[in-house]
């Protein structure tokens, strides 16, 4: 997955000044700080949080939610929380940001890696991806590298601010593994998901991060639509339904932005049943069957997005 994630990269490099990217001396690419960046700039990355091991596009909405952007995956697992999820804390003194890639398959160092043994030790390269609106310098890429095991010139990075249309873009195709992080934390055997479809509208650019912040993650809780398809029974869907939409954590019906403050701008510090698509559909891959749990509510990202 990092060397899918990397040959995308220099495939990308021929187009950059299209994309309206920037390579920094080839190991860090800047997709949305001091660049523009833009729709295909955020699919292109949204992709290479994937480990490009799913797909993304832009398709019509309405005309209440113009645009949404769409995920598939058949490797949900591995693509979503192996790679997509952001479960590396970058920090140094004056920088931190959240991590995601395949790189993460290098490193190790967190649970669901460790559960699931989806470490990828033996990758000679590892691809990044911070949301951030600042840009690593070589010391803290240097450490990046270290951490992975890797060398420095086979260490890419990828930034983008989360108020950049690539930023925003790269986030909200986390419906998918927004809800396959809710099912890790219900102790659910995330293998036994087997192909995920995901939908969330795309906001407007904010004018800060923290607005954006709150923008992209309502469009999911309040406005995403999940469909997996499991080796389950019906009765063990039927069971496990009601608790995986947004709508489960008690501290759902409030924006994202205002629960985000409230936490001190840490997510880690959030209610994690509140990260879960509003709309769930299970297709139990035994019986053909289909079930829906939760529901949309335009209203919250209508008001998110008025902010």
């Amino acid at each position: 997955m990092n060397l899918n994630a990397r040959r995308r990269l220099h495939s990308m490099e021929y187009q950059a000044d299209y994309l309206r990217i920037k390579y920094r001396d080839r190991r860090v690419v800047d997709f949305g700080v001091n660049e523009r960046g833009g729709l295909e700039a955020g699919l292109h990355l949204a992709r290479i949080c994937l480990g490009d091991a799913g797909q993304v596009s832009l398709i019509p909405g309405d005309q209440r939610l113009p645009q949404l952007v769409q995920v598939l995956t058949d490797q949900p697992g591995l693509a979503c929380m192996g790679s997509q999820y952001g479960g590396w804390q970058v920090k140094s003194d004056d920088f931190f940001a959240i991590g995601s890639g395949p790189i993460r398959l290098k490193r190790g160092n967190e649970k669901v890696l460790d559960r699931y043994d989806w470490r990828h030790a033996d990758s000679k390269f590892g691809v990044l991806v911070l949301e951030s609106d600042k840009l690593p310098d070589d010391a803290l890429c240097q450490s990046i590298a270290d951490q992975a095991g890797l060398s420095f010139e086979n260490t890419l990075v990828c930034v983008a601010a989360t108020k950049s249309l690539a930023g925003t873009l790269q986030i909200v195709a986390r419906s998918v593994e927004a809800t396959m992080h809710k099912l890790f934390e219900l102790d659910v055997d995330l293998e036994k998901v087997t192909s995920g479809h995901g939908l969330a509208p795309l906001p407007p650019v904010a004018k800060d991060d923290l607005t954006a912040i709150g923008r992209t993650n309502d469009a999911i809780l309040y406005c995403g639509n999940v469909t997996l398809w499991v080796d389950m029974t019906d009765d063990e869907i039927n069971e496990l339904g009601p608790q995986v939409p947004s709508s489960s954590s008690s501290e759902h019906g409030k924006s994202f932005e205002e629960l985000f403050k409230a936490c001190g701008g840490d997510f880690y510090k959030m209610d994690p049943m509140l990260f879960s698509a509003a709309r769930i559909r299970f297709i139990s891959n035994q019986t053909g069957n289909s079930f829906v749990f939760g529901e949309t509510n335009e209203q919250m990202v209508y008001e998110s997005w008025s902010r």
